[in-house]
């Protein structure tokens, strides 16, 4: 019993671990800036929702909240249970949070997508991912972050108030 307890621990430890050694570590969007992000996305009811990188999930329930069929991806599983303990409480009805790697998810059905994720790692690794897979017209926004190479349709924010937010189509 003591050795299955160590491994849960250790596990546990590992799991809270993997957002420092990923490509980026858990920074949540402001509760503030969440509607502002669906506002932009312009996002309706029965549309794909993927938010990348989910963290606690708070943008992910607040996009089923709206009655998006709404994904949130985690690879971080401290984070994921997080997650799970939102939606088990109720706070997230509607929500779907898989314990996976963004880039091992097809997004070819995605209508609006979020990112909060660095400058570096937007055009790095994601941009070419987003252009493979997403569908004409589909929505990217970032939060904070612009995608290096891509023009941006709206900017939304006034430093120093506001983080901005970046609406691009595909």
């Amino acid at each position: 019993m003591e050795i299955a307890f160590l491994i849960l621990l250790l596990a546990l430890a590992v799991s809270m671990l993997l957002p420092f050694l990923s490509l980026a570590p858990w920074l949540p969007t402001r509760d503030k800036d969440i509607g502002r992000a669906l506002d932009l996305a312009r996002l309706r009811a029965g549309e794909r929702f993927y938010d990348l990188g989910c963290g606690d999930g708070r943008v992910v329930a607040a996009a089923a909240g709206r009655g998006a069929r709404a994904v949130g991806l985690e690879i971080s599983f401290a984070m994921w249970c997080v997650c799970r303990l939102r939606q088990a409480l109720g706070s997230a009805p509607g929500a779907t949070f898989l314990l996976k790697s963004l880039y091992r998810q097809d997004l070819s059905d995605a209508d609006a997508v979020y990112v909060y994720g660095t400058s570096k790692t937007n055009a790095r690794d994601l941009k070419p991912k987003l252009e493979a897979e997403l569908k004409p017209g589909a929505r990217v926004v970032t939060y904070a972050f612009r995608i290096d190479g891509w023009e941006p349709v709206t900017v939304d924010g006034t430093p120093p108030d506001d983080k901005p937010l970046y609406l691009y189509r595909r």
